[in-house]
């Protein structure tokens, strides 16, 4: 089984973005995307690295397998 790594934010702006999330507002350092199945904001932190408990967190939020984490990850 693949690990999720840390990535830099454009990275997981780019994943989310596929899966089907859009931007919101931006406050400070962190950008908010909505998506339409979630029961609240995704919150992607503009870091150089996103630490996995983030990713992990968003991936939940959205209802995002790891399967489809990484097929997306793979094709960007």
């Amino acid at each position: 089984m693949q690990k999720i790594k840390p990535t830099d934010w454009r990275t997981q702006v780019k994943i989310f973005e596929k899966y089907g999330c859009t931007f919101i507002r931006q406050k400070g350092d962190h950008l908010i995307f909505h998506h339409r199945d979630a029961k609240r904001a995704v919150v992607i932190p503009k870091y150089d690295e996103i630490p996995v408990t983030v990713i992990r967190n968003n991936m939940k939020t959205v209802g995002m397998t790891r399967e489809e984490y990484f097929s997306i990850l793979e094709s960007i």
